[in-house]
C-alpha cells in the first residue's frame, strides 16, 4: 500500500511541476498581454465589444497560435516565437 501511495505521489509531483519544466512564465505572458493584447482584448483579456475582440482569457497556446495563424489583424505577433506563445497561455489560464 505504500509503495502505492508513494508511486501516486511522485506521478503527483511531475504532473503539477511540468508547467514550470516546459518554460511557461506567466509573468513573461503578462508583459505580452500589456505590449500586444491590451489594446484591442483590454487589460484584463475580457474582450471589446465595442472593437469585436473576444475574450482571450483562458485560451491555450493552440488556440492562441490558431489565431495568429487564420486572422489578418494578429500580423503584429505573428513573429512570436512558441515559448512565447505558451507564455501568453500561462498567464490568460490565470485570468478569471
Amino acid at each position: 500500500m505504500k509503495t502505492v501511495l508513494s508511486v501516486i505521489a511522485v506521478a503527483a509531483f511531475f504532473c503539477l511541476t511540468a508547467p514550470v519544466s516546459q518554460g511557461q512564465d506567466a509573468a513573461n505572458g503578462e508583459k505580452t498581454v500589456k505590449a500586444k493584447c491590451a489594446g484591442c482584448h483590454g487589460a484584463d483579456a475580457a474582450g471589446k465589444p465595442a472593437m469585436k475582440s473576444p475574450s482571450i482569457k483562458g485560451k491555450s497556446a493552440d488556440e492562441i497560435a490558431k489565431a495568429f495563424s487564420t486572422s489578418p489583424k494578429h500580423a503584429s505577433v505573428k513573429s512570436l516565437s512558441p515559448e512565447a506563445v505558451k507564455d501568453l497561455a500561462a498567464y490568460l489560464a490565470t485570468l478569471k
